[in-house]
This record gives C-alpha cells, sequence and structure tokens, in this order.
C-alpha cells in the first residue's frame, strides 16, 4: 500500500432517493475501515425523479474532471428503489456501490414478492406508529438535553451522565433519531463533585433512576482538548480539572454498578450499539410510547 500522507483526498458522495441516512450510515459503516484514506463527504437526498439524477450525476462529473489528474475517482454510496434511477445514477463517472439492488433482490426471493418501484413511504399504520415515537423520542431528547429539564424523567429509557463534552448530547440524539429510544442526559458537574467527593452519593435527580443510567468518560488529554476549543485557557479547559472529573465520574460509575465507556475513540453509532446491548433488558420497542 502507497504512503497514507501522499493519498489523494476521496471525494465521496452518498446518493439517495430520501433522507440518505440510511446511505451515509451503510456508506460510512463500510468507510470506517479505512481511517488512512482522507474523505471530502457529500451528500446528494431526494433523488427520486430522472431530472434529480441527471442533476446528480452533473454534480459528481463535475467532481471527477476536477479530480482526473489524481487518479482517485468518486466513490458514490447509493440507496435508489426505482431501478431507473438506480442506473441514472450508476452512469455517472465513478465507482458506484449500490447498497440496496443485490440485497432487494433476496429480500424479492425470501418475501416470493416484487419491491415496488419508488421512493419508500409509509405504508402501514405500525410505520406510522413507529414514525411517531421516533418524532417524540426526539422531542424529549431535546428537553432534556444536558440536564435542562427533569419533567417526566422516569419516562426515559436511558439516563446518560458523564462530565461535560463526553458526547451525551449527539450520542442521545442518535439513539432517538435512528432507534426511537427515549433518552435523557444529565450532567456530572464539579459542583456535583464539590458535594461528595467520594462519589458515594448520586446527584439527587439520578438517584431514583439508578436502573437507567448509563455513563460516558473520556480520555482527560482529549477531553481537555475538546473543551479548549470552546472555552480556551480556563480551568475548565485544564487537563488537571478534566483528570479530576473524569477519575471522580468513572468512581462513581463503580460505586454503584453504572454501565460506562470511553467515548474518546468511538463513533456514535458503536457508542449506541454499546449502550443498547447494556440496556437490553431495561429499553424493549414498546417502553417509552406513552406520551
Amino acid at each position: 500500500m502507497g504512503d497514507s500522507a501522499a493519498a489523494p483526498r476521496r471525494a465521496v458522495y452518498f446518493v439517495s432517493d430520501g433522507t440518505a441516512i440510511t446511505a451515509e450510515t451503510l456508506g460510512s459503516a463500510l468507510l470506517v475501515s479505512f481511517p488512512s484514506v482522507p474523505l471530502d463527504r457529500h451528500t446528494i437526498p431526494f433523488v427520486d425523479t430522472p431530472e434529480a439524477a441527471a442533476e446528480a450525476v452533473a454534480t459528481i462529473a463535475a467532481t471527477a474532471t476536477d479530480r482526473a489528474r489524481s487518479d482517485a475517482p468518486p466513490l458514490v454510496f447509493t440507496t435508489i428503489r426505482d431501478l431507473a434511477i438506480r442506473q441514472r445514477v450508476a452512469a455517472a463517472p465513478a465507482i458506484v456501490i449500490d447498497l440496496l439492488g443485490g440485497h432487494l433482490r433476496e429480500v424479492e426471493a425470501a418475501l416470493g414478492v416484487s419491491a415496488q418501484p419508488g421512493r419508500g413511504t409509509v405504508h402501514s399504520l405500525g410505520d406510522l406508529d413507529r414514525y411517531h415515537e421516533r418524532m417524540w423520542a426526539i422531542e424529549y431528547a431535546i428537553e432534556h438535553d444536558d440536564g435542562q429539564s427533569l419533567r417526566a424523567l422516569d419516562r426515559a429509557q436511558v439516563i446518560l451522565i458523564a462530565p461535560s463534552r463526553c458526547g451525551k448530547t449527539p450520542t442521545s440524539m442518535y439513539l432517538a433519531l435512528q432507534h426511537g429510544v427515549v433518552v435523557a442526559n444529565y450532567p456530572l458537574t464539579d459542583d456535583d463533585l464539590t458535594a461528595d467527593p467520594t462519589g458515594a452519593l448520586l446527584p439527587a435527580p439520578l438517584r431514583a433512576q439508578a436502573a437507567r443510567l448509563f455513563g460516558l468518560t473520556a480520555n482527560p488529554q482529549r477531553l481537555s482538548q475538546v473543551r479548549s476549543a470552546r472555552r480556551p485557557d480556563s480551568v475548565y479547559a485544564s487537563v488537571a480539572q478534566c483528570t479530576r472529573e473524569v477519575r471522580w465520574a468513572e468512581g462513581l460509575y463503580r460505586q454503584h454498578g453504572i454501565p460506562h465507556l470511553d467515548s474518546t475513540d468511538r463513533s456514535v453509532e458503536e457508542m449506541a450499539a454499546v449502550i443498547l446491548a447494556a440496556m437490553r433488558r431495561r429499553i424493549t420497542p414498546s417502553e417509552g410510547a406513552e406520551r
């Protein structure tokens, strides 16, 4: 393999007849295995007409022309259901990876029913109910972000706790959006540490919710870098303060048997998977649906 430092940046497109969330998720899951390749990512959603397909191909072609000398054609991940539109996009001057085509044929064979062309739609009451559950989960996550609200905290399926900037908010939103999980997140602050330096007591709002808690932690040096981007040259961002808070949080988790993970080098998708696995007995598809 060549020197990764000399590798050209590779243009990557996620193209879909819907929001492109699936294309991004599946494509990114494949790309994570190639961390040495520098990427320029682009998303093209709602490619559900011949005109939209032609526009997407033109956009990709422009990138291909710009990068012709680098010998690194664009990489395109698609999730398009309509065969004619898929074929139009497949004609782009790029390496096109169809994430649905082959799998659709496998599902057709398994179900004995032909896939219907066109963009996916809500086709049953069950799907509509699931959609509303996810929307409510997102609203709940927004309201309960960073301890802003303690209302109906007992409805949360998971309560993420961690020192500031350990990844509570993006993980909460991903769990709500992708999995419909009802999530609150609560910050462990320096005030909590000062009030109970031994970690013997959970913060008062959390004491009745111990079974729902999941903790996040981080490498203190990395956490200091993240905090410095927000508040440079502050005590809050110092390595000493970050170390103090992280060690205290880890002690709190151990004392109270709270499952936890280090978020330093993990993607939000990976963290969500670990949290779901750890909390599986608590999280069920029917929980959190009451509004």
